[in-house]
């Protein structure tokens, strides 16, 4: 039975293409009232787990991760 709160296979690996480890990206926008992270921080993709979430390594020494229809990153 399907989750329907993650993305299909097919749809990971695309992100997974989209975003190799070493990948530099900035935040456009986080859904987590709590987070430290604002627009415009910038990272470094680490991987991309079976959810589609985009763990980054992010500059300001955060490591949370980019979750998958919920959150926004750009390519530098």
């Amino acid at each position: 039975m399907a989750n329907n709160h993650f993305p299909d296979q097919r749809t990971v690996e695309r992100v997974r293409k989209m975003y190799p480890g070493g990948t530099r990206v900035e935040l456009v926008q986080m859904d987590d009232p709590y987070t430290r992270l604002k627009p415009s921080d910038k990272g470094t993709v680490r991987m991309v787990d079976d959810t589609g979430t985009i763990f980054v390594d992010w500059d300001s020494g955060s490591g949370l991760g980019i979750v998958y229809g919920k959150d926004q990153v750009k390519k530098l």
